[in-house]
């Protein structure tokens, strides 16, 4: 009788190999990298392969936390690969400010407007991304941008999925296997309504000081002048009853928050693009 863990694992190395032979076959590669679990495994296993001949790079914009450009610059150099900061400008675009439901589409298009001239004056004919095979599944219009520039995602060409990549960080001994997803601070309000500089900058400043409680897979939703915080649904409980809400209140106050509200259902990846499947269904009622 087979043992499932260990056929488990054993399909997990073979895909590890195959992104090795990817890699192996593209001799060099430049890796839109965020410093997420999901790239930050593309960045690694590119480095293990080609070493020098691997290139990281980060975009860094008023959606990106600082923390996260931080995280990313420390994994970068635990890896070894070699790292390089540029700046991407979607903020200027009306196009990415007015938060259609395609605003992703216009964020990855300046992403990859600026990567892929950087690849061909460095020589790089490839630029990769961390996109996995569960991405392709949602509703996701950036993924669209980075296909039409030329883009290729490894992870999902190998059909890896989000709990694959986990698995083969925590088994490559990746201390960040078990780091919770961060968007970009764009998808914390609600579409249609604008992206500035200085909603980013609350957003950011509230996740933050709720990071700094000693939480972790949360979500601060900007809808106006009202911040939502979104927490797992069984930290809820314990989150109303040993927080002082009042100096938590005061502060998303200073941060630039009028009112300050609890998202009763919880956290859930996602729950930003609940609204295109209601007026999709309303639309067939």
């Amino acid at each position: 009788m087979s043992n499932p863990i260990k056929s488990e694992l054993k399909m997990l190395l073979q895909k590890l190999e195959q992104l090795k032979t990817l890699f192996t076959e593209m001799e060099m590669a430049l890796i839109a990298y965020s410093g997420g679990v999901d790239s930050t495994l593309v960045a690694k296993i590119a480095y293990d392969v080609l070493g020098d001949r691997a290139l990281a790079v980060t975009a860094e914009s008023p959606s990106l936390l600082p923390e996260e450009l931080e995280d990313a610059r420390i994994q970068a150099a635990t890896i070894g690969i070699r790292h390089q900061v540029v700046q991407t400008h979607e903020i200027e675009n009306p196009n990415y400010t007015a938060n259609p439901v395609n605003r992703c589409y216009f964020c990855k298009s300046e992403l990859h407007d600026t990567l892929k001239p950087l690849a061909q004056q460095l020589g790089y004919p490839y630029v990769v991304d961390g996109v996995n095979a569960d991405d392709l599944h949602d509703y996701r219009p950036g993924i669209q941008a980075a296909k039409e520039r030329g883009a290729r995602s490894p992870l999902a060409e190998l059909s890896i999925t989000k709990a694959e990549v986990r698995e083969l960080s925590k088994y490559l001994g990746l201390p960040w296997w078990d780091k919770p997803a961060q968007p970009c601070l764009s998808s914390r309000f609600p579409y249609g309504e604008e992206i500035t500089i200085a909603k980013l900058q609350r957003v950011g400043r509230a996740e933050i000081y709720l990071r700094k409680l000693g939480l972790k897979n949360l979500r601060v939703r900007s809808e106006g002048e009202t911040a939502k915080i979104e927490l797992p649904p069984e930290q809820i409980k314990e989150f109303v009853l040993t927080t002082n809400l009042p100096t938590l209140v005061s502060a998303f106050q200073e941060f630039g928050f009028i009112y300050v509200t609890l998202d009763l259902e919880g956290y859930r990846s996602g729950k930003l693009n609940q609204v295109l499947t209601f007026a999709s269904t309303s639309a067939k009622v």
